[in-house]
């Protein structure tokens, strides 16, 4: 496809290719970072059984208010593991999480009674009620927190320390999830040094997207599986691409040589193997001359500009949408905040921006900060989010609200120092 695509038709077709992975399945212990591609709903009651939810004295109310001064003599206790039990008249000791003996319904804390007397071995043989004790106070009831049958993770959940605790304490062996994405990156360059103690000639530059974008493929929750830097000679660069689809690569991209200029030979080389371009140019600022393809593998290729802002914005709000797609999650949604200054543009495109997400006055704002162009690194280290103007918007006013995207697709913003 030729010509500048808008932003929304871009993320069209890159969603469109982004096909969800193969399914496989894991113990959930072995799937922390991978999304559940098929629903797990409880084949247990949790709670499984009437437990208390203090350390007292279980009563038996009957759907009457005890009243505080009530006596009771103590007929047995029940400590957690404790098996059923059935009581008859009386109180019970019991503690936290033991199993409610039949009959009872009712748990009076330790604190709201007073001991009369004790058995020879020093535990409580009669109490008194301190405090009006209501029917099922403080007992956890069966199924109370999931019931047999009732929907407990949702497909398309990410799994991580709260989805394992659920499918532990539910006793799930084994749940599907989808593969992780597999991401290869070529940083194409001969100006490029990778060597941080190899001193520079003249014309060479630090290779700063390769690092960059291994750190961002890891934390937007895929994997990389090659990462090399190449010269601007075609067969070294497709040389390379053979090996990243040879490492099982699902995605493949590359930083450099997509703009205009002589030097610029991702396209042809691509479509000199059988890709198939579906869109090169995006109205988007920074990173305008993203390229998007299919290789003949039936890989996704994405080919970053090579100004690291550039790079970060295509990653970002391409690539990490493709990773989402393909790893079974829902779109990513943005959070609405108001600006906190004005700001305006000159062209219509639709603008990233480098942003600061501060709390001010117990509401949130997100600033625009400075350094925006896209051969700048340091701002980087300020910024805790991307805000997001629309290409018709070319002037806003403080306090007018604004798209703002975390660092990455499952970051949200940190609260950052407000800057004056």
């Amino acid at each position: 496809m030729s010509g500048d695509l808008a932003y929304e038709e871009a993320l069209a077709i890159v969603l469109r290719e982004a096909r969800a992975l193969a399914v496989e399945q894991r113990a959930p212990q072995d799937a922390q970072g991978l999304v559940l591609a098929e629903a797990v709903a409880s084949e247990v009651d949790l709670p499984p059984f009437d437990n208390s939810a203090m350390d007292g004295f279980a009563l038996r109310a009957a759907g009457e208010t005890l009243a505080a001064g009530r006596e009771f003599d103590v007929r047995g206790s029940q400590v957690a593991g404790d098996a059923a039990a059935t009581a008859g008249e009386g109180a019970w000791e019991i503690m936290t999480g033991a199993r409610m003996p039949d009959g009872l319904d009712s748990v009076v804390p330790i604190e709201r009674v007073e001991i009369l007397a004790r058995t020879g071995e020093a535990r409580p043989s009669r109490i008194r009620l301190a405090a009006d004790v209501r029917p099922g106070d403080n007992v956890r009831l069966r199924g109370e927190d999931i019931a047999s049958g009732a929907p407990a993770v949702p497909a398309g959940r990410r799994i991580g320390a709260n989805e394992l605790m659920v499918l532990a304490s539910l006793g799930v062996p084994s749940i599907a999830v989808r593969r992780r994405v597999r991401v290869a990156i070529i940083n194409t360059g001969r100006e490029l040094v990778d060597d941080p103690a190899q001193p520079l000639a003249s014309g060479e530059i630090r290779n700063s997207n390769g690092p960059y974008l291994a750190a961002r493929v890891e934390a937007a929750g895929a994997e990389v599986v090659l990462r090399e830097t190449v010269t601007d000679e075609p067969e070294v660069f497709l040389a390379v691409l053979e090996r990243a689809l040879a490492a099982g690569a699902d995605v493949v991209l590359s930083t450099g040589a997509v703009s205009m200029g002589r030097h610029d030979f991702v396209p042809d080389a691509l479509r000199g193997v059988g890709a198939d371009i579906l869109f090169h140019k995006v109205r988007i600022r920074p990173g305008r001359p993203l390229l998007f393809a299919r290789l003949a593998s039936g890989a996704l290729f994405f080919g970053l500009p090579g100004n690291p802002a550039s790079g970060a914005v295509g990653f970002r709000f391409f690539t990490e949408a493709a990773l989402r797609a393909m790893s079974g999650m829902a779109p990513e949604r943005p959070l609405r905040m108001p600006l906190a200054a004005a700001w305006s543009k000159r062209a219509e495109l639709r603008f990233h921006l480098k942003g600061l997400v501060e709390l001010v006055d117990g509401g949130l704002r997100a600033r625009v900060l400075k350094g925006q162009e896209s051969f700048k690194v340091l701002p980087l280290l300020v910024a805790n989010a991307w805000i997001v103007v629309p290409a018709e918007s070319m002037a806003l006013e403080a306090g007018q609200m604004v798209d703002v995207y975390g660092p990455g697709h499952l970051e949200a913003p940190m609260i950052g120092e407000v800057l004056e």
